[in-house]
């Protein structure tokens, strides 16, 4: 018996095994959102506008400590307030994340 964590399933275009997609795809493009709207992991906003089918809901400030953020290079999911106060890298493996995230929060969360 394998007792692997399976990481969870991302959905987007073109997505590759540590979380990049036809829209994100740099080296450091290693940062998936579970969405507030459906409760699924996407790539991005793009890919979640192009394959949902509904609006993207940010997450609100009252649900920080909700786990909405996976790591595409060691599969840890974090809680949006891990996440945000180490925007820079993973606090778990150390993985640099893509600073122009940051860019984005307000897509994703409130």
């Amino acid at each position: 018996m394998n007792d692997a964590l399976v990481p969870p399933h991302v959905r987007g275009i073109e997505v590759d095994a540590q979380t990049r997609c036809a829209h994100y795809n740099s080296p450091r493009d290693v940062v998936a959102i579970k969405m507030k709207c459906c409760g699924e992991y996407f790539a991005c906003k793009e890919c979640h506008d192009a394959l949902a089918g509904h609006a993207l809901e940010p997450w609100p400030r009252g649900e920080r400590e909700s786990i909405a953020v996976l790591c595409g290079a060691c599969g840890s999911e974090l809680t949006i307030a891990r996440y945000l106060e180490n925007a820079d890298r993973c606090p778990v493996c150390g993985t640099s994340f893509n600073p122009n995230c940051r860019e984005h929060h307000a897509y994703y969360f409130r």
